[in-house]
């Protein structure tokens, strides 16, 4: 009997290393709903990016019990803030737009955030009530997660889709994918987004991309390598490259000089 209670416990604590991020919410009742329906799931990390009124009576009274979770909000200037330390970053749209990312129902989103919450911190990101999450943020994400919905309407309330996704994430916790995973670990976001850096640097020192006409090279690069989900060794590997590629190019630019 204690083995099943330590499974539930270290299964909640699963739960509470996925981070609900809410993008420029622009209404503070939606913004409480969320907190509600998060700790209805036993989810209790929210992140908040720029909301027009934040803290707000109108948060608190829709919260409805879960003030716990709306007064430890952590509010973030930016996505890049709200997802430091994160491993994995789902991003919840109703259109896929074109975009090369995997596209996930809401379940099977919620096994791939879970897999690795079981270890290391994820982040689910929903964008503003009228026009979602932009183009720029979905480009942060691994992963797109659509809630399947009538067609003729299949917009959400941002409050009801933190709701189907909390209840997805929950119901995880029986699956036996989730249980026998063992993923490796991923590197971090802020990890990733400091390779991009350098790819970027790389390849204009290789004269590969010219800064004054970049067209979508490294969008669609970063597009790949959110695919790829490198882990933390591989991360490692890239970067060693990298520091290579740039080195001989600077002794080749050294050398055309002295020529």
């Amino acid at each position: 009997m204690t083995e099943n209670r330590d499974d539930a416990l270290n299964k909640d604590d699963a739960l509470g290393r996925v981070r609900v991020v809410l993008s420029h919410t622009s209404h503070p009742g939606n913004i409480g709903a969320a907190a509600r329906a998060m700790k209805t799931m036993g989810l209790s990390d929210l992140r908040l990016i720029n909301p027009l009124h934040f803290p707000d009576d109108m948060a608190v009274a829709m919260s409805s019990g879960a003030t716990d979770v709306l007064g430890a909000a952590q509010v973030s200037d930016t996505m890049e803030q709200a997802l430091t330390g994160a491993v994995v970053v789902a991003g919840c749209t109703a259109r896929a737009r074109g975009l090369s990312h995997a596209w996930l129902t809401a379940r099977e989103g919620a096994e791939r955030l879970m897999m690795h919450a079981a270890h290391e911190p994820v982040a689910l990101v929903f964008g503003t009530e009228m026009s979602g999450l932009s183009n720029a943020e979905l480009d942060l994400c691994q992963l797109l997660i659509h809630i399947p919905a009538n067609p003729r309407c299949s917009s959400l309330n941002l409050a009801a889709a933190v709701q189907v996704l909390a209840y997805e994430l929950r119901q995880t916790l029986t699956s036996p994918v989730i249980e026998q995973a063992q993923p490796k670990p991923l590197a971090r976001h802020e990890e990733m987004e400091r390779f991009y850096h350098d790819l970027e640097l790389a390849l204009i020192e290789i004269d590969f991309l010219n800064p004054l006409m970049p067209r979508r090279l490294m969008v669609r690069l970063r597009r790949l390598f959110a695919r790829a989900q490198p882990e933390r060794e591989e991360f490692d590997m890239l970067m060693g490259i990298l520091k290579q590629i740039r080195k001989t190019a600077a002794i080749g630019q050294n050398v055309s000089g002295e020529k």
